[in-house]
């Protein structure tokens, strides 16, 4: 019997998302427990060749695979035409760049101003 591979894809990508909500629900219980859902998410995701949800790309460390949230384990700064993202609990540091949305916001002001 052949596999369906489709099918094994969706229902990955549906743990997925389960695994990421239960660990921003469990977090301020216990953060041993918020870590293993991530890193079982990243499992299921590196297994079935997913792509990580967007919405949760940033919301833990890439290198001690910890859930994070701003304020409590994360700092989060603006610098020039960058975000910084610093994990509290490795020292992790992640910049990702948000060129496009200042150029962005400049072509729009000019256009109202014409």
């Amino acid at each position: 019997m052949r596999r369906n591979r489709t099918l094994e894809r969706r229902i990955a990508r549906e743990r997925v998302e389960v695994l990421m909500s239960l660990a921003s629900q469990v977090f301020r219980e216990d953060r041993g427990l918020a870590k293993r859902y991530v890193e079982l998410a990243r499992r299921i995701a590196m297994r079935y060749n997913l792509r990580f949800p967007k919405r949760w790309k940033r919301w833990f460390c890439r290198r001690c695979g910890s859930f994070l949230v701003p304020g409590v384990n994360l700092r989060v700064r603006c610098r020039k035409l960058r975000v910084v993202y610093t994990c509290l609990e490795c020292g992790h540091v992640r910049r990702v760049p948000y060129v496009r949305e200042k150029l962005q916001k400049r072509l729009q002001t000019l256009h109202t101003k014409s």
